[in-house]
């Protein structure tokens, strides 16, 4: 499962779908997802605040191949937080809509008055609650965790999802897990503060 994917699903563990951040926080985090997956694949860098596409060739994902699209065609503007901003106003329904294509969630549409609201529900419990559950089994298994497990940590703490995932590790968890972010490649380090300053100058707006 791609990392934007599985934040999606630790940020709304829940039965009803429902997000455990902020819309704000939610969407920062998933378009920071969306471009990790990009910098996972070796087609984008990220680089003293700013992206810069290296491979232009689409990937396989649509969605991904989206991002890169506007990637592209937006060249000029290149910094991290920008990107952070806009690809967050849309990044939870097009992750939700990726998941269920995947047949991980189910699109219900409800109608009230003049407005029809979309939500998406899980289909499989289990499914939803598996990435949050692995995360937290990887903390206490002695080899280090791949670099995109690494991002997808970086992610869950930049965003104030960690106790999702620690709520029931202990010193050693928590001790791993405060290593594990330095360690990152430079472009997903990058990453991760970024995704951190972005959600905490949302705080700091009352996030709307």
């Amino acid at each position: 499962m791609l990392t934007a994917d599985e934040f999606y699903l630790i940020a709304h563990n829940d039965s009803r779908g429902r997000a455990k951040l902020h819309a704000s926080a939610t969407g920062l985090g998933l378009a920071a997802g969306l471009l990790g997956e990009l910098v996972l694949s070796g087609q984008l860098t990220i680089t003293g605040g700013n992206v810069m596409v290296v491979d232009r060739r689409p990937p396989a994902d649509a969605l991904a191949h989206t991002v890169l699209d506007q990637l592209v065609g937006e060249s000029q503007h290149q910094a991290v937080r920008t990107w952070l901003s806009f690809l967050g106003q849309s990044a939870t329904t097009s992750v939700a809509e990726r998941l269920a294509r995947a047949g991980v969630l189910r699109r219900q549409e409800t109608r009230r008055l003049l407005r029809t609201s979309v939500s998406y529900l899980p289909i499989d419990l289990n499914a939803v609650a598996w990435p949050a559950t692995r995360l937290r089994a990887l903390l206490d298994q002695p080899e280090p965790p791949t670099v995109p497990d690494g991002l997808l940590f970086g992610l869950v703490c930049a965003t104030g999802l960690t106790r999702e995932v620690l709520w029931s590790g202990g010193d050693q968890a928590h001790h791993r897990l405060s290593v594990l972010i330095p360690a990152l490649p430079l472009p997903l380090k990058e990453l991760v503060a970024q995704t951190e300053a972005a959600v905490g100058a949302a705080v700091l707006r009352g996030m709307p």
